[in-house]
């Protein structure tokens, strides 16, 4: 018996071929972010992207077992200060 349907008229999408949301969670450093991931990949989730970073911003994604994407990121809050300090010192 599937619960979801006392929640809501909508039809639920095949979370394997479409993307219905992606949560994101912020942690206290890049090597959380890691680690993060590396728990997810043993519990059988697979990375959905390449890394990025953006020197002030590291993220990487996940799909859970269910399909659901997932991202994990950590702002280093002092270089994005440094970085919007830059950005209005140099305007385009």
């Amino acid at each position: 018996m599937n619960l979801i349907h006392n929640f809501t008229k909508k039809e639920i999408c095949d979370t394997i071929k479409d993307t219905e949301v992606i949560i994101a969670l912020s942690t206290e450093s890049r090597e959380k972010v890691d680690r993060m991931i590396q728990n997810v990949i043993e519990a059988g989730g697979t990375e959905s992207r390449e890394p990025q970073d953006h020197g002030w911003m590291y993220g990487r994604g996940f799909q859970d077992i269910n399909g659901h994407l997932w991202e994990i990121i950590y702002i280093d809050e002092k270089a994005l200060r440094d970085n919007d300090h830059q950005e209005q010192s140099n305007p385009i």
